[in-house]
């Protein structure tokens, strides 16, 4: 199944002069058959270099031409690309190094200070003479046995408890996703995508990204999201398909650039990462724009659900159905599914699931059983088939005997006119076992009290879901890849308040 691993190469055949890559910056193009070439030169020097088969190739850079030079050069090869969170600490850095042990470790000079000392292999600069010599031409055709079953990508999830975790696709899983979302998302060659999530993630590189370079759509890449660039970026790079994070499109929502642009060529506007408000859907509602949430996670693809356009607001916070090429149920404790509308765990399976994590074996055996992955996640479905995911299963509370699900109250208080943001968890307490407590943090310039609050979630919510606690803070507190650490919440917050 060559064809399967350097599809890149046939690409380049069928479509050589359509664009494939834009950096949407510096706006440089790059053509399927430049792409390919320089991906191609790359993987000769490469094995000059003494990469062989297996070999981790690591990359510490912002969003830039490199991730799809490294990742289709190693791609050719057999290599192991292994993109690395910028946002990370060096100490961090230097456990992920330790872990995978890279043969190569090429790193942009912006980000130089977080290179650890301890890290003795090969290292390059991006922007060094020495580097840009491995794209000199060299002709021939590689030949390298790789096989569907060979790891691809190692790719470091952004958990909030214990150290990063590698999660190996190799490249079947990568082109199941692939294949699954053309498929299933009905993308087609003059689809093209803007991508400000980072490219060490999956949401970055998976989602749409390979995904449109196989069909032969456009990819543009950028750093550093601001509403009014981003928006004159869909415009001029005639972009219609984008994923972005809520506390994106809650930023995006509030620009003068999203009230005054109709965004003719976007037939669809993605969130993933986090539960959207009602703010959000409605913003897109009143502009006539196709709006969606998705589910996924590394170790999946990560995409794994569709939904139609029109079922989107009927189906308010639905997911959909999942794709083509992937099976999902919800099991209860025992392992046993559950029935319409009762809460469970979200189980997936499917030629797209990662292999294992790296050197976590027993960790590994944990998470997939019987060819099926435990995500971890919270979710139901309904009498016709749509998910929707609840949250965390770590993240439910048990107050008094009741459980609540953080989502559906956070949904309510981002409801407030005034409420920029809001998390919510559970903290011990000697009477009702946990109590739910909310973090807020209010819009520039505006009040509200906690028991406004309070009494906001009392029109909408059961009593015992409704916060016995509001805490109003200036941040709340993220992770390396951008989602809200609830972790550092209870923490730092929840032992200040339980000693008040």
């Amino acid at each position: 199944m060559y064809w399967a691993i350097d599809w890149l190469n046939k690409r380049a055949t069928l479509t050589p002069n359509r664009v494939a890559v834009v950096d949407g910056e510096k706006k440089v193009y790059w053509t399927y058959e430049q792409l390919n070439e320089e991906a191609t030169n790359l993987a000769h020097s490469l094995k000059q270099l003494g990469i062989q088969k297996g070999d981790r190739v690591a990359l510490l850079s912002p969003n830039d031409i490199s991730y799809f030079h490294l990742l289709f050069a190693c791609t050719k090869i057999g290599a192991v690309f292994v993109p690395v969170n910028w946002r990370l600490s060096k100490g961090e850095i230097s456990y992920i190094l330790s872990d995978c042990q890279p043969s190569l470790f090429i790193y942009d000079r912006k980000l130089g200070k977080l290179v650890p000392e301890t890290y003795k292999g090969k290292k390059l600069e991006l922007q060094s003479d020495t580097y840009n010599q491995l794209f000199v031409g060299h002709g021939e055709i590689i030949e390298e046995k790789v096989n569907v079953d060979d790891p691809l990508t190692i790719i470091y999830t952004g958990g909030t408890t214990g150290s990063p975790k590698g999660a190996v696709l190799t490249h079947q899983s990568m082109f199941y996703n692939i294949i699954n979302t053309i498929n299933s998302w009905n993308l087609t060659t003059d689809d093209t995508t803007l991508t400000y999530l980072p490219m060490f993630h999956t949401g970055g590189l998976n989602v749409l990204s390979l995904p449109l370079l196989h069909i032969g759509g456009k990819v543009v890449f950028a750093n550093k999201f601001e509403p009014e660039r981003a928006v004159r970026l869909l415009n001029e790079e005639k972009c219609t398909i984008v994923l972005f994070v809520p506390t994106m499109y809650h930023l995006l929502i509030q620009s003068k650039a999203f009230q005054q642009s109709d965004f003719p060529t976007v037939h669809t506007f993605l969130s993933g990462g986090a539960p959207c408000s009602n703010k959000i859907y409605a913003a897109f509602a009143e502009k006539g724009l196709t709006f969606k949430e998705g589910y996924g996670l590394t170790e999946a693809g990560p995409n794994n659900f569709f939904i139609n356009p029109q079922d989107v607001y009927k189906r308010r916070g639905s997911v959909g159905k999942p794709m083509l090429y992937n099976a999902v149920k919800i099991v209860n404790e025992e392992g046993k599914e559950t029935g319409p509308g009762e809460v469970g765990e979200i189980v997936i399976s499917g030629y797209h699931l990662f292999s294992q994590y790296w050197n976590k074996p027993d960790v590994t055996a944990e998470t997939l059983k019987d060819g099926w992955l435990y995500t971890g996640d919270l979710g139901k479905r309904d009498e016709e088939g749509f998910f929707y995911i609840v949250g965390r299963k770590k993240d439910m509370i048990i107050t008094g005997g009741e459980n609540v699900y953080p989502v559906e109250v956070e949904h309510v208080i981002a409801e407030c006119e005034a409420v920029a943001e809001v998390a919510v968890v559970g903290l011990p307490d000697e009477t009702w076992g946990e109590i739910v407590t909310a973090f807020v943090v209010l819009k520039e310039g505006m009040i509200m009290a906690a028991d406004e609050i309070k009494n906001y979630c009392r029109k909408s919510l059961g009593s015992y879901k409704v916060p016995k606690r509001i805490e109003l803070i200036s941040e709340i507190p993220k992770t390396p890849v951008g989602k809200i650490d609830k972790q550092a919440l209870v923490s730092f917050y929840g032992n200040q308040i339980t000693k008040k």
